[in-house]
């Protein structure tokens, strides 16, 4: 389970990306007494926001383009300031991938909640994310090893074998099984068109 980490924030930069308004204020000084650095965009996010350790952003007057990254594709923690609470709204809000949310009018209550929240939230996400991405990985490789030892049970071996001759190639060539599973099919695949009976090279 991911912990939620309550360090000091001291020094983490947040972005702002809304209108001015007074009620904004309410937040930049709060932000300010836990000890991050502001900085204030409208009508878009500029470049070097990308560097920034949290975006508070406009709800209710945001768009997919005031961002350089794709709808909830962002790379630090988002919280969602909420005016609206009209179902269009609040689903464009989520979209982009709110971590957390304020509901305005803003002031200084639940700032750093909404700060640990959003952290924590964004950091699983993250987690989840990467770890999606590592079981299709290797379930890909798996699925290649079955097509490299296939082209060895269709040469009259057994998979036994097969698997084997694999293991050997991989050795000889100083490469993971999974590594010489996808040059040899990949080989397989551009040899076949032109004869489909040529043995692989293995040397």
């Amino acid at each position: 389970m991911t912990g939620i980490r309550t360090e000091n924030l001291g020094g983490a930069t947040a972005w702002i990306l809304h209108r001015p308004h007074p009620s904004v204020q309410g937040l930049i000084r709060q932000l300010g007494v836990i000890g991050l650095v502001v900085r204030e965009a409208w009508p878009e996010l500029p470049a070097e926001a990308i560097g920034a350790d949290f975006i508070f952003y406009d709800a209710d007057m945001g768009h997919d383009e005031q961002f350089p990254w794709a709808a909830g594709q962002s790379p630090m923690p988002m919280i969602a300031l909420i005016g609206s609470e009209a179902p269009g709204r609040l689903r464009w809000a989520m979209e982009m991938g709110a971590h957390a949310q304020l509901l305005k009018p803003m002031s200084d209550k639940g700032v750093y909640a909404a700060l640990l929240v959003a952290r924590s939230n964004f950091d699983r996400a993250t987690s989840s994310d990467a770890l999606i991405t590592d079981l299709q990985n290797r379930l890909s490789a798996r699925q290649t090893v079955v097509r490299a030892v296939m082209i060895f049970v269709m040469q009259g071996k057994t998979e036994a074998e097969a698997y084997d001759l694999l293991r050997q190639t991989a050795m000889a060539w100083r490469v993971t099984i999974e590594t010489a599973a996808e040059r040899l099919v990949a080989n397989h695949s551009n040899e076949r068109g032109n004869d489909d009976g040529r043995r692989i090279d293995l040397a």
